[in-house]
């Protein structure tokens, strides 16, 4: 027997796939270490001493580091990806309405849930949508640490699937003219 075995590749979901009103929880959850927070500060040239100085945040009103909100904010829209997005998104439009309600210290692990609050074809991009969801990050006591609201450019399956299609025809026009697709 030399059938091929089927493959199954991990993927977001399709515009068309994508349910309203219904929790997308996101696991595993991620532990956010110090290391994290130093390098992410310091990558993005945040030199807010609330995330470098442990002896100068000890004086603060929470007595301790906080983790940069810019990297919590990432993980929990990160978080989301492999479950809605990977490989089906055409582009984030935007964030907005953007909180972080409970510090998240270094330590804690960060859990997301997503809720879709609505999603329309697009009037401009026939073959995409816009998805509007809304990410929440809750640390492992449950306390809210984020939510944002996201809106992103989604393909259509059948749509996606012929612009592959497409993109695989013309690389292929192109190696036997000679030319780099």
């Amino acid at each position: 027997m030399n059938a091929e075995p089927r493959v199954i590749t991990q993927r977001g979901l399709y515009f068309d796939e994508i349910e309203t009103d219904v929790v997308y929880a996101h696991r595993p959850g991620r532990t956010v270490t110090d290391a994290d927070n130093v390098l992410f500060t310091t990558a993005t040239m945040n030199t807010q001493a609330l995330h470098l100085d442990a002896a100068w945040a000890e004086t603060q009103p929470f007595g301790r580091r906080l983790v940069n909100s810019m990297l919590t904010l990432a993980i929990v829209v990160g978080q989301s990806v492999s479950q809605l997005t990977q490989g089906t998104i055409v582009a984030q439009l935007g964030l907005h309405e953007v909180e972080f309600p409970h510090p998240l210290f270094p330590g804690d692990t960060l859990y997301t849930e997503t809720v879709v609050t609505g999603k329309r074809p697009s009037a401009s991009r026939p073959g995409q949508g816009i998805v509007t969801m809304v990410h929440t990050g809750r640390n492992q006591d449950g306390d809210v640490v984020a939510r944002a609201t996201r809106s992103c450019l989604m393909w259509m399956r059948e749509a996606h699937e012929q612009a592959a299609r497409d993109y695989a025809e013309q690389a292929e026009r192109a190696v036997g003219l000679g030319e780099v697709p």
